[in-house]
């Protein structure tokens, strides 16, 4: 991406027509900085030292003194050497020069370099981001504490005229609202597909499921120039220069990553499968209110399986259940559970079972979880409703309506009773440990929990209709 220029500082202005918006100007300030940052200048140690580190070139110069490491420096800036330390023999110390002083650090070795978070594949690597992080930080301190002030993420205007655009475009040719989006910068267009871009479009698709989500960032090295899809600024360094949402694929500063709303919109390209993905998350993949394997699962049931003797109590057979977990991750929502595939209902009953368990986070949540296990604790039947109606509240909005519509069909299987033999206390026996789970994993806290756990979806389902 080509830089802009020392105009963009400010950002660009705002078109009031939304047909010739065009995004800001990415910000190139951060970008000329890292172009001037000191180059690393080797200090070559001129004869063979004894027991040097196999994982250390020429730049060490053995157990010699700050002074001596300070003179061989020679003032150079960018200049750099390794040392052992004369006081901890055994240790190492990176000796630099920097504005007109020597600085020296720790350094470390497990496989990789590093005197910090970073982990670098080579000392020249190391010194070279060193030398950016350090020009930048001298240089823009006062600017990088600024840059959340005003990013283009909330910009004024930015969001609803980009909406109208996309909105516009999308309704006269149909093209799919992740196709890319021409985003110039100075003279030059270049094809960029942002997350801005895609949850714009999908906030316009009258089908889609606003449900909240954070996102997941993640510590991440760009190859080549990037810049924050928050501030706009550039994002310096050499590796881990940001963060990037492993749903979403939104690119940030790590800084900035805290002033991000919870707004994420998953990209199905990013999500790998079905089970053991975050509820949440697959739900706004999907543009569903609930998780397909649920809606599929229960529908296939409720066609010919409500009368099946011990539905939910007997298990299908284990290999069964695993093709069907797999052509949900393979397939999704064109998995195929029908009788003529799997004709044991038990199976369809057993692989939705699965589903939840596999849930990284329980439909009832962690969070929630000590709030249901006080409200199944009292004695009072009244005070007992209402306290399990406040933890219901609690839940995400993905989390509550996928319970809420879970718990309604164990009503409709407790109606064939006399024929599945399973009650409201049977499926709450079944279902309780499936549902939710002790944060801590403790196996006491489990078994003592059993029996609230147990209770909290027996009480669900005789309640459903005054709970949710």
């Amino acid at each position: 991406m080509a830089a802009s220029s020392n105009s963009s500082l400010s950002g660009s202005s705002i078109s009031s027509d939304a047909e010739d918006y065009q995004p800001p100007i990415w910000k190139s300030y951060l970008y000329q900085l890292q172009q001037e940052a000191p180059r690393p200048k080797r200090i070559i140690c001129p004869q063979e030292v004894e027991n040097r580190p196999k994982y250390y070139g020429r730049e060490f110069h053995g157990m010699i003194s700050r002074e001596q490491a300070d003179e061989l420096l020679g003032g150079a800036e960018g200049a750099y050497l390794i040392r052992e330390s004369q006081r901890q023999p055994g240790s190492y110390t990176l000796a630099l020069r920097f504005g007109y002083q020597t600085l020296n650090y720790r350094l470390f070795y497990d496989g990789k370099h590093f005197v910090g978070e970073k982990r670098f594949e080579s000392i020249h690597d190391l010194v070279t981001d060193g030398f950016i992080t350090l020009y930048i930080e001298t240089k823009a301190s006062e600017y990088i504490a600024k840059m959340t002030t005003n990013p283009i993420y909330e910009h004024v205007g930015y969001a609803s005229l980009l909406r109208e655009k996309v909105s516009r475009r999308t309704s006269k040719t149909k093209h799919d609202s992740k196709k890319a989006l021409l985003v110039r910068v100075e003279s030059n267009s270049v094809e960029k597909i942002t997350s801005l871009v895609r949850r714009a479009a999908l906030k316009e698709n009258e089908n889609h499921f606003n449900y909240e989500k954070a996102h997941n960032f993640k510590v991440h090295t760009f190859k080549g120039p990037h810049w924050c899809e928050y501030c706009a600024n550039f994002m310096w360094g050499l590796i881990a220069q940001g963060v990037r949402c492993s749903d979403c694929g939104l690119n940030v500063h790590k800084q900035c990553s805290k002033f991000v709303p919870n707004d994420c919109q998953p990209d199905l390209k990013r999500i790998k499968k079905v089970y053991c993905c975050d509820l949440t998350t697959l739900v706004k993949a999907h543009n569903t209110q609930r998780p397909m394997v649920v809606d599929m699962c229960i529908r296939e049931i409720e066609e010919r399986g409500l009368k099946s003797e011990g539905l939910y109590r007997v298990s299908g057979f284990t290999e069964h259940i695993e093709d069907v977990k797999m052509g949900f991750d393979r397939d999704g929502d064109k998995a195929d559970i029908g009788a003529d595939t799997y004709a044991d209902i038990n199976i369809i009953a057993s692989a939705l079972k699965l589903y939840f368990r596999d849930l990284p986070i329980p439909l009832i949540t962690y969070d929630a979880y000590s709030k249901f296990i006080e409200a199944a604790k009292l004695i009072n039947p009244d005070s007992r409703l209402e306290a399990i109606h406040e933890a219901l509240l609690l839940l995400p909005p993905a989390h509550y309506e996928t319970l809420r519509y879970l718990v309604t069909h164990l009503k409709k299987v407790t109606m064939y009773e006399k024929d599945n033999f399973m009650s409201s206390e049977n499926l709450g026996i079944v279902f309780g440990p499936t549902l939710m789970r002790p944060p801590d994993q403790n196996t006491l806290a489990t078994l003592n929990d059993m029996r609230y756990q147990k209770l909290i979806v027996q009480l669900l389902i005789e309640n459903e209709d005054v709970l949710f």
